[in-house]
């Protein structure tokens, strides 16, 4: 995970750790980085910004004349990544799912994001992470428009022993979640998690249906899945869907075949929204939860 992304790292530590931290020798080390940065499929303002923070950094280090500088440098480094990967707010599912169950209310997440996204394996994970710490969960299936788009969800719902909600293909979806959201209500189910239409093309049709669907519902979570290995292209969504619909957190998925890594910190740093989940596989339990500290240790390793 993240191999070409620790190598530009490892990079920059070095050359730094070996020259003066000042003048025109910083500014080409910085310069290089950057575009190192650019691709490993780190945007270009959040790459300057990195790099605008890394040299504010070392301008102000000070190393003892036998001190060990690589360590120093490592260290602003690390200050640098994990300051690009926070954001004022952080979200907890589990915290408010918790506090949802003690109101006796059911704790409802609609899912968004384009098709092939990985978005319906997603929401199954999310189920047997819910399931696993004792909640009830029910699905629903928004997306009415996709051929085998109810087959896929309904497969996740028998595998993980859960009810589904759905309508015929053409239905109006927002009824779909709002049938969803009622069946809970009368049934006691504590979380509802809702898949949504994801065509490629994003255009106006599909974002108004979205934000259709968050009107009629009115979920506690909006949260935008996108795949890794489409680098500069999860960020131009990420943009899209928070303009048009609006979003609360990004999961992002197959980031164990991604080799760049740029679309973690790209995201986060464009829509200032968290991070909650990396996907990494395939299984139910392929869910790893994001914290920059951990994520950052990572590929500075």
């Amino acid at each position: 995970m993240f191999e070409r992304l620790k190598k530009s790292l490892l990079s920059i530590v070095e050359k730094t750790s070996k020259t003066e931290l000042k003048g025109k020798k910083l500014e080409k080390i910085l310069s290089d980085f950057k575009f190192s940065l650019l691709e490993n499929d780190v945007a270009l303002s959040v790459a300057e910004s990195i790099c605008n923070k890394i040299e504010d950094m070392l301008r102000g280090v000070k190393v003892a004349r036998f001190g060990n500088q690589e360590a120093a440098v490592k260290n602003i480094l690390r200050e640098a990544l994990i300051k690009t990967l926070q954001t004022e707010k952080k979200i907890s599912i589990l915290k408010i799912a918790a506090e949802k169950r003690k109101a006796r209310e059911p704790f409802t997440i609609i899912f968004l994001g384009i098709n092939g996204s990985g978005k319906t394996t997603t929401i199954a994970k999310i189920a047997k992470s819910m399931l696993n710490q004792g909640y009830s969960v029910v699905l629903a299936c928004s997306d009415t428009h996709r051929a085998g788009s109810i087959e896929q969800l309904e497969e996740h719902a028998e595998r993980l022993g859960v009810r589904m909600i759905k309508h015929s293909y053409g239905s109006d979806p927002a009824a779909v979640a709002y049938d969803a959201v009622s069946h809970a209500k009368a049934q006691g189910i504590d979380v509802v998690l809702i898949d949504t239409a994801g065509r490629m093309e994003m255009n106006k049709n599909l974002m108004m249906e979205l934000a259709k669907i968050k009107r009629v519902i009115k979920p506690d979570l909006s949260v935008l899945v996108v795949d890794a290995l489409t680098g500069n292209d999860a960020v131009l969504q990420a943009e899209e869907f928070d303009k048009a619909v609006g979003i609360d957190a990004t999961i992002l998925t197959k980031v164990d075949a991604d080799a760049k890594g740029g679309s973690c910190f790209s995201v986060t740093s464009v829509t200032g929204k968290p991070i909650i989940y990396l996907g990494n596989g395939q299984r139910y339990e392929d869910l790893i939860e994001f914290e920059p500290e951990r994520i950052v240790e990572k590929v500075m390793a």
